[in-house]
C-alpha cells in the first residue's frame, strides 16, 4: 500500500434500523463519487446475499458493484494502493478486525464510508457498529416509519411466523420484509 498523509481522509457511518434508506444513502454517495471521477472500492460481507451475490442493493432496488469479502482481512487483498474511497455495506456484519482497517485507510487519506444497522432487532447495540460510531468524524442516522403507528422508526421489529422473536433468538438472521418490520420505540416488542 502506498502512503498518502494528507488532510483528507475521514470516516463516515450511515446507521438506523432496517428500510430507514442506509444504503440507498451509500449509494448515492457511492455514485456522487463515481460521476466526480474519483476512484471507489465498496464491499460487502459475503452473509448479506439477499438480493444479489456480487452488488450492494437497497430494497428499493437500486445497486452497485461491490466486492464481496469472508473478513476485514480479506479486503486487504483488494487495497495494494489507496483509492480516493473505501465503502463498506452492512458493516455490522464484519468482524472487530474492520475497526483498524477503517482507521489505518482514514490516516492515510481515504475517505471511509460505512453502513449498517447500529442496534440489533433485540434494540441493543450491534456488532462493532458502536465502535465505528465512536470513531467516525460524521454520523447520518436515518429513521423509517413505524409500520404499527406511522412515528419515526428507530428499531428493527424481527418476526418469525408472524410473531415478535425471542431475546434469546440468534443475533443474526440475513432477511428483509418477510423477517423485518421498522417499528418505533413504543411499538417494538421482543416475544416471550
Amino acid at each position: 500500500m502506498d502512503i498518502r498523509r494528507n488532510k483528507d481522509g475521514w470516516i463516515e457511518v450511515i446507521c438506523g434500523c432496517m428500510f430507514a434508506g442506509k444504503t440507498e444513502e451509500l449509494i448515492r454517495r457511492i455514485n456522487r463519487i463515481k460521476y466526480a471521477r474519483k476512484e471507489v472500492i465498496v464491499f460487502k460481507p459475503k452473509i448479506d446475499n439477499r438480493y444479489s451475490k456480487e452488488e450492494v442493493v437497497s430494497h428499493k432496488n437500486n445497486r452497485t458493484n461491490a466486492i464481496v469479502v469472508e473478513n476485514s482481512e480479506e479486503v486487504k487483498k483488494y487495497l495494494d494502493k489507496y483509492p480516493y474511497a473505501v465503502a463498506f455495506d452492512e458493516a455490522q456484519f464484519f468482524d472487530k478486525g474492520l475497526i483498524d482497517l477503517v482507521e489505518l485507510l482514514a490516516n492515510n487519506g481515504v475517505r471511509v464510508i460505512c453502513a449498517g444497522l447500529d442496534m440489533d432487532f433485540r434494540g441493543e447495540p450491534f456488532g462493532i457498529m458502536p465502535e465505528l460510531l465512536a470513531r467516525a468524524e460524521f454520523v447520518t442516522k436515518l429513521n423509517a416509519i413505524c409500520v404499527k403507528c406511522g412515528a419515526p422508526a428507530t428499531r428493527t421489529q424481527r418476526l418469525i411466523n408472524g410473531k415478535p422473536a425471542r431475546y434469546n433468538d440468534p443475533t443474526i438472521l440475513v432477511g428483509a420484509s418477510e423477517n423485518y418490520e421498522a417499528r418505533c420505540r413504543f411499538c417494538h416488542e421482543i416475544g416471550k
